[in-house]
């Protein structure tokens, strides 16, 4: 009798495999972690995760494509549902920094993930998809000011938010507050919004 697959299991199971080689990764570093370490956080045997994903490298491939995405999709979810100009903006800067340890685990795994994908074309393929949707998004808001000089100020949007990006992780006590407040001071600033624009 062929044996059946129940696919909702086996997607919630490949899930929770990426979820702990997400941990896995941050707490030990993309280049010191082992398929090991990922069992160990997962619970399972490391033939499991050879099984799924191939290697450290296809895992890998796998978490940052999941998380990414997810990022990527809520992120343009909440801006689309935000109302006004100004709420999109507050909706997107709340989801670049989100909570301080998730902001933190993130941008640290994010960062390690990036070095990696210079030396891996399969990495480096997933690096450009997430690119490429965060340039749509960023090109997106930067229409809120007008159509002239979009990707320009895309691109200034990006490097604000990259920039205090890396500031965060390397501050010792970041305050999210601070940091949401000035990422938003300087898109409204890039932007051209006033307080009559904003609503």
């Amino acid at each position: 009798m062929a044996r059946t697959v129940d696919v909702v299991a086996e997607r919630r199971r490949r899930a929770g495999l990426e979820k702990a080689a997400y941990l896995a990764i941050y707490q030990h570093g993309y280049a010191r972690v082992t398929l090991a370490d990922v069992a160990r956080h997962a619970g399972v045997a490391k033939g499991t995760l050879a099984y799924h994903f191939g290697s450290k490298e296809g895992l890998i491939e796998a978490v940052m494509r999941r998380f990414v995405r997810t990022v990527a999709v809520s992120t343009r979810r909440a801006v689309r549902l935000a109302g006004t100009p100004d709420a999109k903006l507050v909706a997107f800067v709340e989801h670049q920094f989100y909570g301080l340890e998730s902001t933190r685990r993130f941008y640290t795994v994010y960062v390690d993930f990036l070095s990696a994908s210079t030396k891996s074309d399969a990495l480096m393929r997933v690096q450009r998809a997430f690119l490429a949707e965060s340039r749509a998004l960023d090109e997106e808001l930067a229409r809120l000011s007008g159509a002239a000089g979009v990707e320009a100020r895309a691109q200034q949007l990006r490097a604000l938010v990259d920039g205090l990006s890396l500031r965060f992780l390397a501050d010792d006590a970041p305050d999210l507050d601070v940091y949401r407040a000035v990422c938003l001071a300087g898109l409204r600033a890039l932007l051209g919004f006033t307080s009559a624009r904003a609503g």
